[in-house]
């Protein structure tokens, strides 16, 4: 299993140029200890469940391009783009252009786009649920004639494109990684049986083993080979040496929540504790955790981490 860190608060990194010491210092903590990637997400405002509205946040593309030019290894994506946000032909350029300046760096997440808040906020149209999904899977195949057809036409229902050139390609070849965001049954899994490189899912092992479940058989359906695609989980992550300490703040959350609701979107516990759960997602399928931290003491959390648990997968 490979790792990744996403990075969802930019609420304590400090102030102004501090921002950009911060990030560097994870990212580059990040690549020495072997995670595979940094992510940000594509939001305008912080989002529910992370942090109030009106908290930091930095515009997702510009903060990896920059991120791009103070690293080396680890690769860089947004997780996950919203399709909404922006034109999948001018998003394909821009993707090509960080994948040539990153020297082969990008992973492409991306996603239909629900934050109708964010969305009304900046004037940006938000369809109906069925057409943001149709949207998506339109915008993948746009993408993919961008990044590999030397002049890329695409005549959709919502998007058309006409001997659109996208030069330089991706460095990456075929290209770049599409990994789509999401766990809607019926469309969005089937949109990555069709045309992703890999899913990226919510939920406890049980969720995600019924969700792999559903996108197996839409692979028999489409005739696409079901381990050609990656499977990705995104997951937030409390972690630390006092086991105590941990259970004391998870039932105190817990209080709040659903019964069994907290294990749906945090690994938690020590060290031992947390790999453990981590061979669960194994289990079922998971080859790929994306893992987010958070808070003031994210950069101590991910060191623990990947001195103690990255290693063993």
């Amino acid at each position: 299993m490979k790792f990744g860190i996403q990075h969802p608060n930019f609420t304590y990194d400090g102030q102004g140029a501090q921002i950009i010491d911060t990030l560097t210092t994870l990212a580059r903590t990040a690549e020495q200890l072997g995670f595979d990637s940094f992510w940000v997400m594509d939001h305008f405002y912080q989002i529910e469940f992370v942090g109030k509205p009106e908290e930091p946040m930095l515009e997702g593309w510009t903060t990896i391009s920059v991120l791009a030019g103070l690293t080396s290894k680890i690769k860089l994506g947004t997780m996950v783009t919203g399709n909404i946000y922006r034109n999948p032909a001018i998003l394909a350029k821009i993707g090509a252009t960080l994948d040539v300046l990153s020297k082969g760096r990008l992973i492409l997440g991306i996603g239909a786009g629900w934050n109708k808040q964010e969305s009304r906020g900046y004037g940006v149209p938000f369809p109906p649920t069925r057409e943001r999904l149709e949207r998506l899977e339109e915008a993948v195949q746009v993408i993919k004639k961008m990044w590999t057809e030397e002049r890329a036409t695409f005549n959709g229902k919502y998007y058309k494109i006409e001997s659109a050139l996208c030069n330089p390609k991706p460095i990456q070849k075929p290209h770049p990684k599409i990994v789509i965001g999401g766990s809607g049954e019926k469309l969005l899994l089937r949109t990555v049986a069709k045309y992703g490189d890999a899913c990226n899912l919510f939920g406890s092992p049980e969720t995600v083993k019924r969700k792999l479940g559903i996108l197996r058989e839409h692979c028999k359906a489409v005739g696409r080979d079901y381990d050609s695609i990656l499977k990705t989980k995104l997951t937030r992550v409390m972690i630390g040496e006092d086991g105590e300490m941990i259970k004391n703040i998870v039932d105190g959350m817990s209080k709040s929540m659903p019964p069994g609701m907290l294990k749906e979107f945090m690994l938690y516990g020590t060290p031992e504790e947390v790999r453990q759960q981590v061979a669960e997602f194994s289990d079922v399928g998971i080859e790929y955790m994306d893992t987010s931290y958070g808070g003031p003491n994210e950069l101590a959390s991910l060191k623990l981490f990947g001195e103690k648990v990255l290693p063993v997968f």
